[in-house]
């Protein structure tokens, strides 16, 4: 169901055993590495097996269902499913499990509490774990299956986690912003008032595999722990009205207002403590004025100007994905580059005209665009994908432009680009790019790309390399536009020129091919009339 799908999960199914179904017919929401999608029937007759329980996952290929005439013997395809080495098939629910060794420690039943673990789905190939963007739900609500219980922020985009539970919300693990790995417990829906401890103590268990699991509703960790000995124990100053000592003459503080007193340069023990006990906290340091503090003695010296500071950003899924997949195509594919300089006089002429007929205004991005998919037409060794085993050559052109965003990247993709016109590339551009920035993008608006295009020009960039984008063989970087003293017709003339630079995977085009493809790109933006015929 997507180019980076390996397994599937079976999210809910919409049959059972014994029922008829017909062609068209939905069986069963599967969940992907992209999103949740129906799975289509395509044969008439009975449901006779069923061959993985619901939240369980199946590899692609794998066997999830036989349909056929009802009382037909269907274990003979099971065996020689089983026999030609394919994992996904297990014993029919009916039959009981194979004995295993026995665990080093008892295994805890949860199937009698009357509620369910809600885990952390994996929403895309390269999810190692989600953060939980908003809640949608508290403690004590309400839930149907299909509502809404959270929106989750993963490596591609922002996606709403749906629900598949009837009954209340027992307990929330995580507070919003805080991340989750993939099948780590989120939530927990049941009846109202079931004891869910066991199910905390039971995934505890399977993550950790301890004998004993964590208290699951441990509480903070007492103040006493949080507040570590200074490593200097030399006595604090007297502390002011409001400020507590502890033994020792320590002042009560809580750790992340001992940090910001120390960024500010403000003495603790002249803050005084609003917090439990006279414990200082994060406002008492944002609301103290230095100004009221006693005046120093004229022995210590002036505070220096300034102050150093930094903020901590953590990671957000996008930009860790982006990390590694440019990583593993950096250090994988073995890059490298052939750069040309592109005429634009007459594409700037060529630019002007059009805009003047055009329904949408079209960018010096949208021409680069259609003269690459015109290229690529001519030169098919250049739109191909790298497969381990094979080389691809598409004979379609899906061409991907890379959209920053403030998380990281997308590409999504301009499908069919060479049989479009300039002003639809142009609409198309601007809709894809909108969606991208407000991740409204879909799974199929952002697959496929047999080739991809970064442009830094509008940012002042002359010219760089780009990172291929795997399975694409090549990606081109394209420069700014610039005024540059140029021959024509053996005088110096002012030219504007554009740099444009090809990164090839060696694996697949040879220096010479990708020298091609640039000449011919060259001719295209150098003679616009050229990429309309």
């Amino acid at each position: 169901m997507s180019d980076t799908m390996t397994e599937g999960v079976i999210a809910s199914w919409l049959v059972k055993v014994g029922d008829t179904v017909s062609s068209g017919d939905i069986l069963a929401e599967v969940e992907t590495d992209k999103a949740t999608m129906e799975l289509e029937n395509y044969e008439d007759g009975t449901i006779l097996y069923l061959g993985v329980e619901e939240k369980n996952s199946v590899a692609v290929d794998g066997v999830i269902a036989i349909i056929g005439e009802e009382g037909e013997d269907y274990q003979s395809l099971l065996d020689s499913a089983a026999s030609a080495g394919n994992g996904a098939v297990k014993e029919a629910p009916a039959e009981a499990p194979a004995a295993e060794s026995a665990p080093s420690s008892p295994s805890i039943d949860i199937s009698s509490i009357p509620a369910e673990a809600i885990t952390m789905p994996k929403m895309s190939d390269t999810m190692v774990e989600g953060v939980i963007a908003s809640w949608l739900v508290k403690v004590g609500d309400k839930v149907s299956s299909g509502d809404i219980l959270a929106e989750v922020e993963t490596d591609k985009a922002t996606m709403e986690l749906e629900n598949y539970e009837d009954g209340t919300v027992l307990y929330l693990a995580v507070e919003a912003g805080k991340s989750v790995p993939v099948d780590g417990v989120i939530a927990i829906i049941g009846e109202e008032g079931a004891d869910y401890d066991k199910i905390l103590q039971h995934y505890a268990q399977k993550e950790s595999g301890a004998s004993e699991a964590p208290a699951p509703k441990a509480e903070t960790a007492p103040a006493a722990k949080a507040e570590a000995t200074p490593a200097s124990k030399a006595a604090a100053p007297p502390a002011p009205a409001g400020t507590v000592t502890a033994p020792g003459g320590r002042v009560k503080a809580s750790p992340l207002a001992k940090k910001l007193a120390e960024e500010k340069g403000y003495d603790l023990a002249s803050i005084p403590g609003s917090g439990e006990n006279g414990r200082v906290i994060k406002r008492d340091v944002e609301a103290f004025q230095p100004s009221a503090a006693p005046a120093a003695s004229s022995s210590v010296s002036a505070a220096p100007i300034g102050q150093e500071s930094y903020t901590d950003e953590p990671v957000s899924q996008m930009r860790k994905a982006v990390n590694k997949r440019v990583v593993d195509s950096k250090f994988t594919a073995p890059h490298f580059y052939v750069t040309m300089d592109i005429n634009m006089d007459k594409a700037i002429e060529a630019r002007k005209g059009m805009n003047e007929i055009a329904p949408v205004k079209i960018s010096f991005n949208d021409i680069v665009i259609k003269a690459v998919a015109v290229a690529l037409k001519q030169h098919p060794q250049v739109n191909a994908s790298w497969l381990e085993d094979t080389i691809r050559l598409n004979h379609h052109v899906n061409v991907g432009v890379v959209v920053a965003v403030p998380e990281g990247m997308f590409i999504p993709v301009v499908r069919f680009a060479d049989t479009k016109q300039l002003s639809q590339i142009s609409a198309e551009v601007k809709d894809l790019a909108g969606k991208a920035k407000n991740k409204k993008l879909q799974p199929e608006e952002w697959e496929g790309a047999t080739f991809s295009i970064s442009n830094l020009g509008m940012f002042g960039i002359e010219e760089f390399t780009a990172i291929l984008s795997p399975p694409n063989a090549c990606m081109l970087a394209v420069g700014g536009i610039k005024q540059v003293p140029v021959v024509k017709d053996g005088e110096i003339k002012p030219g504007n020129v554009m740099k444009v630079t090809l990164s090839c995977d060696h694996r697949v085009v040879d220096g010479a091919i990708g020298a091609a493809f640039l000449q011919t790109l060259k001719q295209l933006l150098e003679d616009p009339v050229r990429i309309l015929v």
